[in-house]
């Protein structure tokens, strides 16, 4: 299916209007999963022109992100990438642990963004960071879509890992869901329940009587601040 390739205008944009100089784009994959982390990658990639092909990793063949991701890790300026384990995401709730991979994944660049674009309509990491959202930003700026393409196909590769582990994680069959919802990885679940890697306040348990109890209820936002001395420290 054809698709535009993504560009520069949006960097271009907020050079003219803000000043900035080093600029990153931020994208995030493992949100809907069942188990593992929420992964967010940060590029920078400048004006070059980018290698053929690259655009939002969810319309590239598993073989063609493969392919891709070997030019793309050369090729950008910086990249790196921060996670959030399924702990915090049922600790602090989706917002705050994406919040908390990005700035993990910008704080490990080698250099501090001017700005940042941000997959989406939604601003989740916020002051002190000079954000522009850009709905659909993994299919039109380029370096979004390389964020999308790096943070995929590193976060697949590490629940691939995981499956592999043996002692009936190779069940769940992680190397092709990458923790994601599946007739496979369901039948997992209903025989040998939620492993380590599982988030446990996500609703999938409802549906399995047996884990049912393992279910954890995430804190309010209000206890949260409370515990925080008034100060959440996160964007809910």
């Amino acid at each position: 299916m054809p698709y535009e390739a993504p560009t520069h205008t949006v960097e271009r944009s907020l050079r003219a209007t803000t000043g900035a100089k080093v600029i990153a784009g931020v994208d995030e994959v493992g949100r809907g999963a069942w188990a593992g982390p929420v992964t967010v990658c940060a590029a920078i990639t400048g004006l070059r022109r980018p290698p053929a092909g690259l655009t939002d990793s969810k319309l590239l063949t598993p073989k063609r992100r493969d392919a891709l991701i070997g030019v793309l890790e050369d090729w950008v300026t910086a990249y790196a990438l921060g996670h959030s384990s399924p702990e915090e995401i049922d600790e602090l709730g989706m917002t705050a642990a994406l919040r908390l991979a990005a700035v993990r994944a910008l704080e490990a660049l080698p250099v501090r963004p001017d700005a940042v674009i941000l997959d989406g309509k939604h601003d989740y990491l916020g002051a002190p960071w000079q954000v522009r959202t850009v709905i659909k930003g993994d299919q039109s700026c380029v370096a979004v879509a390389a964020a999308s393409v790096i943070a995929k196909v590193r976060r697949d590769r590490m629940m691939a890992e995981i499956g592999e582990q043996g002692g009936g994680i190779e069940d769940f069959a992680f190397s092709a869901n990458a923790g994601y919802p599946s007739p496979v990885h369901r039948s997992a679940l209903e025989e040998q329940g939620p492993t380590e890697y599982h988030r446990l306040s996500w609703s999938y348990l409802d549906a399995l009587p047996r884990w049912s109890h393992l279910k954890k209820v995430r804190r309010s936002e209000e206890s949260l601040e409370l515990e925080n001395g008034g100060q959440l420290g996160f964007d809910f």
